[in-house]
């Protein structure tokens, strides 16, 4: 049936976010693990925050200070998070509206110090190591202990709040009870030379759950960062698995409206040279197949394979900056143009979508 609405759109289904977040809560509360709800993913819309510090999260975390700015404005509680190492360019804001902040640059330190004493603040953070991802934090574990022992005992306008790592971002590592056990005994360390316990020790963001699931993540760490695996219960190791049962993956879904059906040949047809984005895609040849081009594209989702269909009979083909290509030939249905076809996301999707101003975003309760 054709819709005149306007499209794309995006639907926020609050229910089962507020089921996923509650879902994920209790498993982590039962195994003595504090959550950072990280709210990046979904340009930190409002509805899904408030939900956060209604079900008491340690913390609602971003790595955007405007994000956590627009969250302190709506008169959010909770403690904000900057989950990501902050500019030296940003550092009076972070000041300002983040309550936390993971840090691994001595010299940012000295300079975020002198700022909170300026404002009369002490300001929490969680030194960063490297634990083989190689994006963020010191690698060299002798120089990590020297720089705890610098913030605790010479950074009186900060706080050791605690330590923690990040996997899986970079360099693909995946998270396991080994780099865990690593990161544990690091913490404890750090406890010694600093002569106290620290207040979280945070082992990683959504790839880090499934270790917690399987019952293998050290005591010692007791603090993660999630986002996609609350927001959509994916995880880029295993997209279609749900940590827990009655978690949700079709919480955020895209609508987009037919704009073209035709028929056409599967395989491109003359020289092949490189698509809108540089890059020289392959083609599989399947014969004729019907197709229909969608009226929303990669400068609104990113990259196709972040789209899930709905509809299973559907095959997403490609996309260019503002059209979708899908494979509608196995499909019962008669659709024509101007009706629509959902798609339910993965993190990029979503991401993406959130960010978009030209795509309508709809809160379903």
């Amino acid at each position: 049936m054709q819709n005149t609405a306007y499209y794309p759109t995006l639907e926020i289904h609050m229910n089962k976010v507020q089921d996923n977040i509650k879902n994920v809560h209790a498993l982590c509360s039962d195994n003595g693990v504090k959550i950072t709800g990280v709210v990046k993913g979904c340009n930190a819309l409002q509805e899904v925050a408030e939900v956060f510090e209604k079900n008491n999260y340690h913390s609602i975390g971003s790595s955007r200070i405007s994000q956590l700015k627009k969250m302190k404005d709506r008169g959010l509680k909770s403690e904000m998070m900057l989950v990501r190492i902050p500019m030296l360019s940003e550092l009076e804001e972070v000041i300002q509206y983040a309550d936390i902040s993971l840090n691994s640059d001595r010299g940012t330190l000295i300079a975020l110090n002198d700022l909170a004493k300026q404002h009369g603040k002490v300001h929490k953070v969680v030194l960063m190591t490297d634990l083989g991802d190689l994006r963020e934090g010191v690698w060299d574990k002798d120089e990590f202990i020297d720089l705890a022992l610098f913030v605790e005992e010479q950074l009186e306008g900060l706080r050791l709040y605690g330590i923690g790592t990040n996997l899986g971002c970079y360099g693909s590592i995946r998270p396991t009870e080994v780099n865990m056990t690593q990161l544990a005994e690091l913490a404890e360390r750090v406890e010694l030379r600093i002569g106290r316990v620290l207040d979280i020790v945070s082992g990683g963001a959504t790839t880090s759950v499934p270790v917690l699931v399987d019952g293998k993540m050290p005591k010692k760490v007791n603090h993660l960062r999630v986002g996609e695996g609350i927001l959509l219960a994916r995880d880029l190791t295993t997209p279609d698995f749900c940590y827990l049962e009655y978690m949700h993956n079709d919480t955020f879904v895209l609508t987009a409206q037919i704009i073209e059906i035709q028929t056409k040949p599967s395989h491109p047809v003359g020289e092949l040279y490189i698509d809108a984005f540089g890059n020289r895609p392959t083609y599989v040849d399947v014969g004729m197949r019907k197709r229909a081009l969608l009226g929303v594209g990669r400068q609104d989702f990113g990259h196709h394979d972040s789209l899930k269909p709905i509809d299973e009979r559907v095959s997403v083909v490609g996309s260019s900056s503002d059209h979708l290509i899908v494979d509608i030939t196995d499909v019962d249905e008669n659709y024509q143009v101007g009706d629509t076809l959902s798609f339910t996301l993965f993190y990029q999707g979503m991401l993406f979508l959130s960010l978009c101003e030209d795509v309508q975003k709809i809160i379903v309760k």
